[in-house]
């Protein structure tokens, strides 16, 4: 192992942002959901593994397969005092009246995402006008997103709607542009596909091949918020003596197939079918897929490390030395003096005869890159995987890249 240390030069540090597409696929049915198709993994302690339901993610990762009833689950805390840390579930009135200083102030693991349907009989009139706003701020990419518009729909106040709310947890930055693509299944057989190919928002059904709706706009994407709008009421399954209604609302009440009921089970508090599911007036018939990538930016620092000829060729660990040297490592002291020993060093040069050894040459291995700050704390250590052999007439540079 060598020791030494440079600085970092005005050319050595590098600051960038990696631009990434997640990519994900959630798969809807009878109320059940799938994330990127995983199914439920049984734990030792926990239904689930991950101690959240299917079609969730778990944030954190806190609790993973924890008995819960012999050593309690793991949560957040703070104390009460003058600095008002709390939590964001904590109101400012109960943080008050409820809690004395220095009590604790609890939150709870796992926290779980997951996207959520919302379906509006009467339109999104009860939404506000923030909602209203943020429609017309994509008008430049397509008149479908008007809030009010005689030609395209009227007016989305009034609409009957179907919403899915994607948390940015999964996409990040945006939903990336063209990679939405909803499917809506029928007993396993696709009725209707929309997607955004043509990136300005348009959730245009492009199949299958002459089915009801082909080539309309069924809906839009907001990309920036991760909502789903969807309008589109044409029935997708009453044709060619197929039986049109379902019982979407799992109240007796069957409705006709349309884009306003895709994704029926997903949160939206409508519980299992409790019908056969080999009944096509069952729920349990439908099931659908919602596809997209989103845009994540990733901050990285590069950093480029430098051991240059002549340097770091000289270590402090032990085995540098010739192997016992006990006495040599006792210095000699006086009234007036303090004299260190001279060490000898151990010769590693290759040779291809056992004795005599070759020509000695201050040889070190370069196994890890330490980082430091200004008032020369560790703050990162980089490990290679091999060791690097360091001679005086070898030169080295490590490119360090890291997340931040």
């Amino acid at each position: 192992m060598a020791g030494g240390y440079n600085k970092f030069g005005p050319n050595d540090i590098f600051y960038n942002r990696v631009k990434t597409h997640p990519q994900n696929r959630f798969f809807i049915y009878d109320s059940r959901m799938y994330y990127m198709y995983r199914h439920e993994q049984p734990g030792v302690h926990a239904d689930n593994v991950t101690n959240v339901s299917s079609g969730h993610i778990s944030l954190y990762e806190m609790n993973i397969d924890r008995d819960a009833t012999a050593t309690g689950l793991i949560k957040p805390f703070v104390y009460k005092n003058s600095n008002m840390d709390s939590f964001q579930a904590v109101t400012v009135d109960s943080y008050f009246s409820q809690y004395a200083y220095g009590d604790k102030i609890e939150g709870t693991y796992p926290m779980s995402s997951s996207i959520i349907r919302k379906r509006f009989a009467s339109g999104l009139a009860g939404t506000g006008s923030s909602l209203q706003n943020t429609f017309n701020h994509y008008k430049h990419l397509s008149k479908h997103y008007e809030y009010s518009s005689s030609i395209f729909g009227g007016n989305k106040g009034d609409q009957e709607s179907n919403l899915i709310l994607v948390p940015s947890v999964f996409y990040g930055s945006s939903i990336k542009k063209g990679s939405v693509s909803l499917k809506y299944y029928m007993t396993g057989t696709l009725i209707g596909e929309l997607n955004d190919a043509n990136r300005n928002g348009e959730l245009i059904q492009i199949g299958p091949t002459g089915s009801a709706g082909s080539g309309s706009v069924a809906g839009v994407v907001l990309y920036n918020e991760g909502f789903l709008h969807i309008t589109g009421n044409w029935d997708l399954y009453g044709q060619n003596g197929n039986v049109k209604a379902l019982d979407y609302k799992n109240d007796g009440t069957p409705v006709n197939t349309s884009w306003l009921y895709f994704g029926v089970g997903a949160n939206d508090g409508i519980p299992m079918s409790d019908e056969p599911a080999d009944s096509l007036e069952s729920r349990a018939s439908a099931s659908y897929e919602v596809n997209f990538d989103g845009v994540n930016y990733v901050p990285t620092i590069t950093m480029m490390a430098h051991a240059p000829v002549g340097q770091f060729n000289h270590s402090n660990n032990l085995t540098y030395i010739e192997y016992d040297q006990s006495t040599a490592l006792t210095p000699e002291t006086g009234t007036y003096q303090y004299i260190e020993n001279d060490l000898v060093i151990k010769n590693v040069v290759s040779s291809s005869y056992a004795d005599p050894t070759g020509s000695f040459e201050k040889t070190t291995y370069i196994s890890k890159v330490g980082i430091y700050d200004d008032h020369k704390n560790l703050i990162g250590v980089a490990s290679l995987a091999t060791p690097v052999k360091k001679t005086q007439d070898r030169e080295y540079t490590f490119k360090l890249k890291l997340d931040i």
